[in-house]
């Protein structure tokens, strides 16, 4: 069930649903949708909590809040409120950094840490993108590098309700403003990712085009206890072109 709960001032749109040990799960840039079909997996096992990140789907954006490291604050916050002393997280995309930010800041409070094509380091050469620029390529070139197949995975716009295209571009909008400059990424972050200590588990899908397997297995290199896996048949979004896979994989790692 989705409600709302205040943080920081901030009118949080929360997802929480399920039974068990609980999953906090930071989405990617395109928001979270609890019709998806990885939910159901996952709810079945876990309580699986997910908020809708300031500027994302129905949480309201302040003024103040500009950056990642500020949202990666929030859910601190929200692990709190919620009574949650040790947590696994799981974090798509930006999602990824923010939860890649929040197990520098309370190593002790994460007991696993699932990062799904994340993003939020830089590894390659200074004069080069890591990461290529989103806002920089024609929509069809995007669609092939987020996805193994584009023509399933793109959304028809004229299926989509008022609220619904709203929230798709306030998506893209808050996206841009936290990740623009410098580049998706931030500086500091690779020099404070060998205070992680709980297990970690790198996804990625093998055909993203926006994520490497370079520049994932240089991320995963960071942090002292990490491995990688890769899903076959799944672009920058494994968890929606191939939940069944992803959600065993992942679910194999989160209970073993």
């Amino acid at each position: 069930m989705s409600n709302a709960v205040k943080l920081a001032g901030i009118d949080v749109e929360l997802f929480d649903a399920g039974t068990g040990n609980a999953l906090l799960w930071l989405h990617g840039g395109n928001g979270f949708d609890p019709g998806h079909a990885f939910v159901a997996p996952f709810a079945q096992r876990r309580r699986l909590i997910v908020p809708s990140h300031p500027g994302f789907g129905r949480t309201a954006l302040p003024d103040w809040l500009d950056s990642v490291d500020d949202i990666a604050h929030l859910y601190l916050e929200l692990m709190d409120r919620l009574g949650l002393a040790r947590i696994d997280i799981l974090g798509c995309s930006v999602g990824g950094w923010i939860a890649a930010e929040m197990a520098t800041k309370v190593p002790e409070r994460i007991a696993k840490l699932v990062l799904v094509a994340p993003v939020g380091v830089k590894t390659g050469p200074p004069d080069k993108l890591d990461i290529p620029d989103i806002w920089a390529l024609p929509q069809d070139e995007l669609d092939r590098l987020l996805h193994h197949d584009p023509a399933r995975m793109r959304p028809d716009p004229a299926k989509l309700s008022d609220e619904q295209l709203g929230i798709m571009l306030r998506n893209r909008e808050s996206l841009a403003l936290l990740t623009w400059e410098p580049w998706m990424h931030n500086p500091k972050l690779k020099h404070r990712l060998h205070r992680v200590t709980s297990p970690a588990l790198f996804v990625r899908g093998a055909s993203d085009g926006l994520v490497s397997d370079r520049y994932l297995q240089a991320y995963a290199r960071l942090l002292p206890a990490a491995r990688t896996v890769t899903i076959p048949a799944a672009g920058h979004a494994p968890h929606l072109e191939q939940p069944e896979a992803f959600a065993k994989a992942v679910l194999a790692f989160l209970d073993g």
